[in-house]
């Protein structure tokens, strides 16, 4: 049997009949024109039905012979006959790097090690199509509520692979959520080893169409093969009224040759890395609408209630995506998932994304639209920044800011930096400051032989002392990390 990916995407695939020599059997999915009763058409075929869908399609999957599936298909009520085909999750890829939420909120980089939001989306319920959630996972607060699994067909989504409970973390955990108060659902259509298959699945949207409470958005972290079943269940879902948020896919290939990922009406979502490329493992193309942070994404984990796994992933970019569009409904509450859709993309900042692959829109997730941070605290003199950051080994560039308003004047030729850092390879860090105008000015090269010092002196007249300062540090070689324990500037009133 054919499998397909899932967190690094799964899904389904469209087979033709053939009859076997043997009449053995497997199982199929039969989507029937509106308004015919799947009572009717089982007992006409004496077939025995596994799962009745109603509400994302009208039809049923049940065992059955090729040659039965084949009569069927025939058959002037029916629309489609398929067989059912399983799915599968792959193993996280492990990074110690937490960002998304960093990112998502600023237009460029370096990040400012911090997450705005005006809302915090209580009004909004967010369905995970996936593996279940650990409900009690201190990270939701008590906020799962009733979900559904197709896996043991009853009401109890628990989960005892992981990805969805890391998935729901992104979504709406306290911490590591975009949305932090966003009612979950768990609606689980992967087993334990996160495997299902096709009927599971679209048991899984049918259950949402059915029930969702709006406004409502739904994330789903799986793809394969075109599949017209799943793209039509989806289809008439979003047509309901769900905003859904899909992954784009793990193969570093065109998007559009596999479901979901392909269906217009959900919005498709590629993964970026911490410095603005996509991520190695990405799909791109023309059915991409946006990118998210995929690369390294902490979140909660199913193994206790205070679990957490670095995981990588377009599985880990939709549920940034999901959250964004619950954060948006939270305002927006009668916005159709295309107006969400629109708005997202729209909303995305531009340009940013490095070989984002042939025919991808170059858009990265922007959630800040219309948010202003706090103001910085007027007055000038020494201000200072005691924020701890880790600087990861041989990585990217990394910091904090101060911000300066109610000044006059440009800062002064020798301006007073001092910078704490605590690392076992001084050589290895170059420290630099960014002004308000962007410009950086080096505080210390890294290279054989130089070590920090208490405080560095640099001519800052080119600078207005009002606006953002960066101090940006970077370790350039492999073997040691460290810690930016804090630094401060000084710029007088006069």
């Amino acid at each position: 049997m054919r499998k397909f990916r899932i967190g690094l995407a799964a899904a389904v695939v469209l087979s033709s009949f053939t009859t076997p020599a043997q009449a053995s059997e497997d199982t199929y999915i039969v989507v029937l024109r509106e308004h015919i009763l799947t009572a009717n058409v089982t007992s006409q075929y004496d077939v025995s039905v596994r799962h009745t869908y109603s509400s994302a399609l009208n039809g049923f999957s049940a065992t059955m012979t090729a040659q039965k599936a084949a009569d069927l298909a025939k058959d002037p009520n029916v629309v489609r006959v398929q067989r059912n085909k399983t799915h599968t999750i792959s193993d996280a890829q492990n990074n110690p790097q937490a960002w998304g939420l960093d990112r998502i909120d600023q237009r460029t980089l370096p990040f400012d090690q911090t997450y705005y939001y005006s809302t915090d989306a209580a009004n909004v319920h967010a369905y995970i199509v996936d593996t279940g959630i650990r409900a009690t996972h201190q990270q939701f607060e008590g906020r799962v509520k009733e979900g559904f699994d197709a896996i043991d067909n009853d009401s109890n989504p628990d989960d005892c692979h992981g990805h969805g409970t890391h998935v729901s973390g992104t979504v709406g955990g306290k911490d590591y959520g975009v949305a932090k108060k966003v009612t979950l659902h768990g609606v689980r259509v992967l087993d334990c080893k996160g495997s299902g298959t096709t009927e599971q699945v679209v048991a899984g949207i049918d259950w949402v169409t059915k029930n969702a409470q709006k406004p409502a958005v739904a994330n789903m972290s799986l793809g394969g093969d075109k599949d017209d079943v799943l793209d039509a269940a989806l289809r008439k879902s979003v047509e309901s009224g769900v905003t859904y948020a899909v992954a784009a896919g793990n193969s570093n290939g065109d998007a559009c040759t596999q479901s979901p990922a392909r269906e217009p009406s959900a919005i498709t979502v590629g993964a970026t890395a911490r410095d603005d490329s996509r991520a190695y493992f990405s799909n791109y193309g023309t059915c991409l609408d946006i990118f998210a942070p995929g690369l390294g994404i902490l979140s909660s984990w199913k193994d206790s209630d205070t679990a957490t796994l670095d995981a990588s992933g377009t599985s880990m970019a939709s549920p940034h995506v999901a959250g964004a569009a619950a954060l948006y409904l939270a305002k927006n509450p009668a916005a159709t998932p295309q107006q969400v859709r629109d708005a997202l993309v729209s909303q995305a900042t531009g340009d940013k994304v490095t070989n984002p692959g042939s025919n991808s829109p170059n858009k990265l997730l922007f959630t800040n639209h219309g948010i202003v941070p706090p103001p910085p605290t007027p007055g000038c003199g020494r201000k200072t920044n005691e924020n701890d950051v880790q600087i990861p080994d041989a990585g990217e560039y990394v910091g904090t800011a101060i911000r300066y308003a109610g000044c006059k004047g440009n800062a002064p030729k020798a301006t007073k930096v001092e910078v704490t850092i605590k690392h076992s390879a001084q050589s290895d860090v170059r420290i630099e400051l960014a002004g308000p105008s962007g410009r950086t000015y080096l505080l210390k090269a890294n290279g054989t032989g130089t070590k920090f010092q208490p405080y560095y002196t640099v001519d800052l007249s080119g600078e207005t002392k009002n606006g953002t300062w960066q101090l940006l540090v970077r370790d350039r070689s492999e073997g040691d990390a460290g810690t930016l324990e804090g630094w401060a500037i000084t710029l007088p009133k006069k």
